[in-house]
């Protein structure tokens, strides 16, 4: 990262820090029994189903907000979180591609912290379950359940691709990785279009791996470019990068960032749910720009001085809009960044513009970052 431009706003970083940390201090403990997902009129929500993809981003932001203030209330929270979690193992066949989302960040985050044999336990189980989601012959790991989608891989699986890296380190055995390696390989030959974009859901034959089709998925349609799905493939290809020094991924996560900056700018840095969505009505989905925002900061830290400084300036752009128009410091309100959006909204406006547990854990890790906190939970 750009060390003058982080000298240069500081005093920014640091505010902003204040509210946050300020605020989801009292949340930490409002929210201890539960697994948020969103909030309505202010108070967080759960998903009914234990084992729903985000289910992890609650503890695992306890984890990041420990490893800068060593505040205790959010290690019992983050602890909390994982025991209620654990019911999620009760069905595996409940459990997909998602499973980094929901232990990677919270287990592997509690083994890296305190090396504790429960948290390695349960993220070493995650990882296998991952694992068996591999299409030996296809190159893939199949993104969900159900007859008719076993061909099916998504470019969010990127993300997760951290627990297989994990799982190997910590094992010494390269099978984890080499699944890992496979997958975004294909992910980089086929949901990363020539101009940078990003096909959200393609279809393999299941026997040679070769492209069927392409899906929207929860984009504006097939040719469109979801920008969340953006925003998983620029963070995801570096994660791989950071892990593998694989040349490829780091001009794959380039290529998706260059993509992405050249689009949000036209929004002034509020991110829409699709980049090539229609200018009336205009959706946002703030998630997709904080996570976005957290890969250009991880790009900055390999590539040259100049591009650094590019890098950091517009991650640190997005971070700036996001404070501004969808920052909620109110402390007794639960939520933090508003305005996530799950998909585009065609003929249903149910999660449009709403706070999601996701914004939030991805807002505090940037500005970790930012601040020069060291730990990486990917």
């Amino acid at each position: 990262m750009d060390k003058n431009c982080i000298k240069d706003n500081m005093d920014w970083i640091n505010g902003v820090w204040e509210k946050t940390e300020q605020k989801l201090r009292q949340v930490a403990k409002r929210s201890r029994n539960k697994i948020p997902y969103s909030s309505v009129d202010g108070v967080h929500t759960e998903k009914e189903n234990i084992e729903w993809w985000t289910n992890g981003f609650w503890g695992g932001l306890m984890w990041l907000l420990y490893s800068e203030t060593e505040n205790e209330e959010y290690k019992k929270t983050a602890l909390r979180s994982e025991e209620l979690l654990d019911k999620a193992f009760d069905n595996f066949c409940l459990l997909d591609h998602d499973v980094g989302f929901l232990w990677h960040i919270l287990s592997g985050a509690h083994y890296k912290l305190f090396n504790d044999e429960k948290a390695f336990n349960r993220n070493l189980i995650a990882a296998a379950s991952l694992a068996s989601r591999y299409n030996v012959d296809g190159g893939y790991i199949s993104a969900w359940n159900g007859k008719g989608k076993e061909g099916w891989s998504i470019i969010d699986c990127l993300m997760n691709l951290s627990l297989l890296y994990w799982a190997s380190e910590v094992t010494g055995n390269d099978r984890f990785s080499r699944i890992a390696i496979h997958h975004a390989d294909m992910a980089a030959r086929d949901h990363v279009r020539k101009d940078g974009s990003i096909n959200h859901i393609v279809e393999h034959d299941v026997n040679t791996g070769e492209v069927v089709r392409v899906y929207g998925g929860q984009g504006f349609s097939e040719t469109s470019c979801w920008t969340r799905g953006q925003a998983w493939a620029i963070y995801g290809f570096i994660i791989s990068y950071y892990h593998t020094k694989k040349q490829e991924y780091l001009d794959m996560a380039i290529r998706s960032a260059n993509y992405f900056i050249a689009n949000c700018r036209m929004y002034d840095y509020k991110t829409p749910v699709d980049f090539r969505q229609p200018q009336e009505p205009c959706y946002y989905d703030s998630t997709a720009g904080v996570c976005a925002a957290c890969g250009m900061l991880e790009i900055s830290k390999y590539v040259t001085e100049a591009e650094s400084k590019m890098y950091t300036a517009e991650a640190i752009n997005i971070l700036k809009a996001t404070d501004k128009y969808f920052c909620d410091y109110n402390e007794v309100t639960d939520s933090l960044v508003l305005y996530g959006t799950e998909k585009y909204p065609h003929n249903d406006s149910a999660g449009l513009h709403i706070p999601i547990i996701y914004g939030d854990f991805f807002f505090v890790e940037a500005l970790l970052k930012l601040k020069g906190n060291k730990f990486f939970v990917w």
